[in-house]
C-alpha cells in the first residue's frame, strides 16, 4: 500500500510503503485496519516491547501509540526546532 503525503515536503513528493512499516502479516490490511492493530504490527517492534508499552502507558493499538500525548509533544518539539532562532 502507498500513502502519498497530501503536500509535497521538500523539493519533491514524499510517498511512503506502508509494507516497509509493518510486518508481513499486516501488508494487505487498510489503513483503517492498521490504526486498530496492535503494536506489535510494526515493524521491529516486538511482541514484549508493545507489551512494556501497554504497561507503561496503557496503549494497545497503533492509533492509541500515533495519539500518546508524549508521542505529539515529541513531534512538535522536532517540528518546532527548525524555526527556532538563535
Amino acid at each position: 500500500m502507498f500513502c502519498q503525503s497530501p503536500t509535497p515536503i521538500l523539493n519533491g513528493e514524499t510517498k511512503m510503503n506502508i509494507n516497509n512499516a509493518v510486518d508481513k502479516k499486516y501488508e494487505d490490511k487498510s489503513l483503517t485496519e492498521l490504526a486498530d492493530a496492535p503494536i506489535a504490527a510494526l515493524q521491529g517492534v516486538s511482541d514484549r516491547q508493545a507489551q512494556l508499552l501497554q504497561e507503561a502507558f496503557r496503549i494497545k493499538t497503533i492509533r492509541q501509540l500515533a495519539n500518546l500525548k508524549y508521542v505529539r509533544w515529541a513531534q512538535a518539539i522536532v517540528a518546532l526546532a527548525s524555526t527556532e532562532e538563535d
